[in-house]
């Protein structure tokens, strides 16, 4: 009826072709459609070439079972496609619609594919908040840093704050580089810490 429809719709009595053969067309191309469309829950053409493959292999296949090398090589030949295709819409047609929820005739023992495909990373929702904590972070240890001396900001950041692949400055080579004892080094690097401790760390709210 659909296709009917949209034939009188569509239908052009000017170009000399009855309405009956330009209706053929229109109706065949809904039943078609509705058949693509109640198949499976998911579809399994969606091209216009999986299409007149999903309607060749319908009409060609000889039975329910498997199509042997030798039948799908044929098939392929007639449809003009390549044996692949023909092997991946045999498999559509052959699967079936799997609930990922467990049904109600399920018993406690049956697995649903919903136990072992949902997907155990981080959701965006945690991906966002990571990034902004990680951002905040690094800005906080950035303003921290900037409230120390030169000195004690450039041992530090010697210290803490290289790349991992650079080699480890030891507190003899900074005592070194700044003319001091390493005992001295490594106090000026406690009271360092200690500063950007305080604050980093939040300040207690008044009771």
């Amino acid at each position: 009826n659909v296709g009917l429809m949209k034939a009188v719709r569509r239908f052009d009595p000017e170009r000399g072709v009855r309405l009956v053969s330009f209706a053929v067309h229109w109706i065949k191309a809904e039943i078609h459609e509705y058949i693509l469309r109640n198949w499976r829950l998911v579809k399994i053409a969606t091209t216009k070439a999986q299409r007149k493959l999903f309607f060749g292999l319908r009409s060609l296949k000889p039975g329910f079972s498997s199509l042997s090398p030798n039948e799908t090589r044929k098939i392929a030949e007639q449809l003009g496609v390549r044996p692949e295709d023909v092997s991946e819409m045999e498999t559509r047609l052959s699967g079936q619609d799997i609930s990922l929820d467990p049904g109600p005739e399920d018993d406690e023992h049956w697995v649903s594919p919903v136990a072992y495909l949902a997907d155990e990373g981080a959701g965006p929702r945690e991906t966002l908040e990571a990034s902004e904590n990680a951002r905040n972070s690094h800005e906080d240890l950035k303003e921290a840093l900037n409230r120390l001396d030169a000195r004690s900001r450039k041992i530090i950041e010697d210290r803490w704050l290289r790349d991992e692949d650079a080699p480890p400055i030891t507190l003899h080579d900074l005592a070194d580089e700044w003319g001091i004892s390493a005992e001295r080094v490594r106090q000026i690097e406690v009271r360092a810490l200690q500063k950007i401790r305080t604050t980093l760390l939040p300040s207690p709210h008044p009771a």
